[in-house]
């Protein structure tokens, strides 16, 4: 909870914030299905995404009279990340599924702990390395043989390098969060994705039905501003630690909406494998210190 934000100890504020939490990373798992529903490439659904995401920010932060703050390349080099993420991500799903896509990106906490350990020296505890090995553990479980030609294998990967990158721009991030509006941020990230995948409209030609402009638009408005309006808005008044807990809940709201709208169950050793990824991360979620 954070001091001084007014409200912010009534309960019907806290609830509040817990819902629009709870809506937003439910719309960030959502974001997954379209993967399947749109019949284009990763690169220009993540083209599309972001593009509207941008504008949307950006008419956003007009409303509510917020300075956009000057463009500084660091902005650019995370925007260039945030790109290889999500289409990574949307690889993931259109060879395996949404769950796989899902429980690859999910490893992401490992990946946090290898790159502050490497890069910012961060001491680190025998159990968060016990916690990371459980999640590999369950990557492990979720492949059910290791030949690359097998589209399981290949979505677990693509889905491990969307887990990887999205560590690479959370750690990124920090550093920018500290001195930048958080809206601002997601704003110019968006922007720079969207201009960096631009070539992708000439070197990857397609034909984009009414349908899919009709899906990215949901998918830029919905599951990208709103649902990072929304999570923003709750840390207001939530801590960082209770967000954390929550946003490792992502792949289950995921998975969840893939079975109801998608007819995709996914098998025991996936369930095993996803029990072990997310239970490591809420388990090292919930041993750190609260924020």
């Amino acid at each position: 909870m954070n001091p001084g934000t007014p409200d912010a100890d009534t309960p019907n504020s806290r609830s509040a914030a817990l819902t629009s939490l709870h809506a937003a990373v439910a719309l960030f798992g959502f974001a997954g299905l379209f993967g399947k529903w749109l019949a284009l490439p990763p690169a220009t659904i993540v083209l599309g995404r972001t593009f509207v995401a941008a504008v949307a920010l950006g008419a956003l932060l007009a409303l509510r009279r917020e300075l956009r703050g000057p463009f500084e390349w660091r902005l650019g080099l995370n925007g260039v990340v945030l790109a290889v993420h999500w289409v990574a991500f949307f690889q993931a799903i259109q060879l395996a599924g949404v769950a796989i896509g899902l429980l690859g990106f999910a490893t992401f906490p490992a990946f946090v702990l290898l790159l502050e350990w490497s890069f910012l020296k961060r001491r680190t505890r025998p159990g968060e390395w016990l916690l990371a090995a459980i999640a590999m553990l369950g990557l492990v479980l979720i492949v059910p043989d290791f030949q690359w030609s097998n589209q399981v294998v290949q979505g677990v990967l693509w889905g491990v390098l969307s887990g990887a990158t999205f560590a690479l721009l959370a750690v990124c991030n920090r550093a920018l969060a500290s001195r930048r509006e958080p809206l601002a941020i997601a704003f110019w990230q968006s922007a720079c994705a969207a201009v960096c995948l631009l070539p992708v409209l000439v070197l990857v030609p397609v034909i984009v039905t009414p349908r899919d402009l009709e899906l990215i638009l949901v998918l830029g408005l919905l599951c990208t501003a709103l649902a990072h309006t929304l999570f923003i808005r709750s840390l207001r008044i939530l801590s960082a630690h209770t967000a954390s807990v929550v946003v490792a809940l992502e792949p289950v709201y995921g998975i969840a909406l893939a079975a109801v709208l998608l007819g995709e169950i996914p098998g025991m050793s996936t369930l095993a494998g996803g029990a072990l990824i997310v239970g490591a991360t809420l388990w090292a979620t919930l041993r750190s210190p609260g924020t």
